[in-house]
């Protein structure tokens, strides 16, 4: 593409009227970003809340990774959709209609009941949701982007385009914010049970205030130019997009651009969220604080590189991002565990578990609707230490029909086949889940046990089966007990209505550290310094891919085509092959018993990207967007 003069549109100082121009534009669109991220920063609430409770961990976490990114997926038919409303009738107009389709949509996750109450109907509903934020979302960032670019000057366009994209971090910023407020000011219990909600209701307040700011704001003047003097697309899909000069201009941008850029957003920001709370097993206030101070310090260089790429070029800047990202992630996320749980890092190294099992008995457990029910031996084994984020490799030398074993340090526990155990399944599993968690413990595993009620009529057998706790039955007995009225006794599934024999009550004990067992991370044992600084070196990266992107993406197309043409690569990539990304990369290092091993494919498309790009993308700075036309 050849450069444009940029003959009277030369640097100035940024007027009033631009300054409030970026203002409006950026506020809304960090509220809408704020909306469709607390879905992300919730996930594990919604997850719980929406998702049979009968789905396994694992698997409920891709399920709910899966849901989050339906609104991504359905990005690029909101591109379709609103860029061609946005070059027939406005961009102002436009994104004021995505603007509110995404704040009802918000609102209603926060008043929707749960599995609880509607059954099915509930992650139906709440994906319905999604995908119309999806939609709406697809249509504002290019109608944002487009009415920003369209007031600044030639040779500052990287400068006054930086403010779009730090607000995409910024609403993840906010989102984080305001949890962590609703989250101090409950309980714990209180907060998991409907508190969760609240951030999702508080979005029709912000929904008013932005539609408010862009109420005020007049039409584009490069758009109502080309208007008044009718040079305006009448089919701007087919013409962007049919017509092959205009096509291959979005092809170029979505994979010598916008696919590596979306892959290190992801990557940097999101998943690195999702990898601390749910790989790491770091508390969930603890992680969106150590974010939040991350996005707060790293923010600012999206307009820092914005500002450069005025300077020295947009691709030069994205491209080096790219290949820093593509060379630092594994060694990024490494420092990370380390950092963030140094007691699971240092079991990794020093406890990798071996599944021993039949040919055929073990199988790829990519489940993302959450319906197949894991029953080989080898299946039930990996699935477990997945969960538990414990490396394995699996050894395919047991002779057929045989169970499958896991090995850790000296102990061997056999695993069991779900359908062959028919009703002993359920007994099988508790003893096979203790035995592992003993031998994970014993090799240096974070494991705790929590709490459990024991029903004075369960004592005696509960002591035979745990004999490792030392258990006095006539100390516990003389001890502090409760009693529990049997109707609510039998529903917390302390005994059976049999076991009840009749009684008015039951006498329940509290034992401490009887329970169920719980990766965890200590508190006490996180380098919080160095868990922020390397999310502050993946932010950083993310701010050289997307500080500039906005710019050399509307500097690509002319302004009758604009807002189409932009939008749909964009949101290909930040849709597809970013939103994508979390679900991916988990199921990937779940398949290989590997936390890392699914980062390969963030790596493999930043790849892809940076090869491409520095190929065939032609750097854009200098564009006059009236001369495109």
């Amino acid at each position: 593409m050849a450069m444009a003069s940029t003959a009277g549109r030369t640097s100035r100082g940024m007027t009033r009227e631009e300054k409030k121009v970026i203002f409006a534009s950026s506020l809304g669109t960090v509220f809408e970003w704020y909306d469709f991220y607390l879905y992300g920063s919730l996930a594990a609430f919604i997850g719980s809340t929406f998702f049979s409770p009968t789905i396994p961990e694992a698997t409920r976490n891709i399920f709910a990774l899966l849901a989050f990114a339906a609104g991504f997926l359905v990005r690029p038919f909101g591109a379709l959709v609103f860029g061609r409303i946005g070059d027939l009738v406005g961009r102002k107009y436009t994104f004021l209609v995505t603007m509110t389709i995404m704040g009802l949509s918000t609102f209603l996750v926060g008043l929707l009941p749960g599995y609880a109450t509607l059954g099915i109907a509930a992650p139906v509903i709440l994906i319905v949701l999604r995908m119309l934020q999806g939609l709406a979302l697809g249509g504002e960032y290019g109608g944002a982007a487009t009415y920003v670019a369209e007031h600044a000057p030639d040779d500052r366009r990287g400068f006054y385009t930086s403010w779009i994209q730090t607000t995409a971090t910024l609403g993840l910023f906010l989102s984080l914010i305001v949890i962590l407020i609703v989250q101090a000011s409950l309980s714990k219990e209180t907060y998991a049970a409907w508190g969760w909600r609240i951030p999702f209701i508080v979005s029709f307040l912000l929904l008013a205030v932005s539609v408010w700011i862009r109420l005020s704001l007049s039409e584009s003047p490069t758009f109502q130019k080309m208007k008044d003097e009718g040079k305006g697309s009448k089919a701007p899909l087919s013409e962007a997009f049919g017509q092959w000069k205009n096509a291959k201009i979005a092809l170029l941008a979505l994979l010598g651009l916008t696919a590596g850029q979306a892959v290190v957003w992801y990557n940097g920001q999101f998943y690195a969220l999702f990898f601390l709370q749910n790989v790491l097993k770091v508390d969930a206030q603890s992680v969106n604080i150590m974010i939040a101070i991350a996005l707060a310090l790293g923010s600012i260089f999206f307009v820092v590189f914005g500002w450069l790429s005025d300077k020295i070029g947009r691709k030069p800047i994205i491209m080096a991002g790219l290949a820093l990202a593509i060379v630092c992630t594994f060694p990024l996320f490494k420092a990370l565990t380390w950092a963030a749980n140094p007691a699971l890092a240092k079991a990794q190294v020093n406890t990798r578990a071996t599944v021993t099992a039949a040919p055929g008995d073990c199988r790829f457990q990519f489940n993302p609707v959450g319906t197949a029910k894991f029953t080989t031996s080898c299946d039930i084994a990996t699935s477990f230490l997945t969960k538990n984020s414990v490396p394995y490799d699996v050894v395919s030398t047991a002779a057929a029909g045989t169970a499958a074993t896991v090995k850790i340090g000296n102990e061997t526990v056999p695993s069991y086949d779900a359908i062959a155990a028919g009703d002993q399944a359920k007994a099988k599993d508790a003893v096979f889940v203790k035995a592992v968690n003993m031998s994970l413990q014993d090799g240096g595993y974070p494991l705790k046990r929590a709490a459990i009620k024991v029903a004075d009529q369960k004592l005696d057998a509960f002591i035979a089966a745990n004999p490792e706790l030392k258990l006095d039955a006539a100390a516990i007995r003389g001890g502090e007990k409760t009693a529990v009225p049997t109707d609510q006794a039998v529903k917390d599934k302390l005994v059976t209505a049999e076991e009840a024999a009749g009684a008015p009550e039951i006498t329940v004990y509290n034992i401490p550290g009887g329970g169920a067992f719980a990766m965890f991370a200590d508190p006490a044992a996180v380098n919080w310094p160095m868990t922020i600084g390397v999310l502050f070196i993946l932010i950083l990266f993310v701010t050289m891919v997307y500080g500039p992107i906005a710019a050399i993406l509307v500097e690509m197309f002319p302004t009758r085509i604009r807002y189409t043409g932009m939008s749909l690569p964009y949101h290909i990539g930040n849709g597809w092959f970013g939103g994508l990304l979390p679900a991916t990369v988990f199921a990937l290092s779940a398949y290989k018993g590997d936390i890392y091993y699914g980062l390969w494919y963030p790596v493999i498309i930043a790849a892809m990207t940076l090869i491409i790009g520095m190929i065939f993308v032609k750097d854009t700075l200098g564009t006059d967007l009236h001369g495109k036309d």
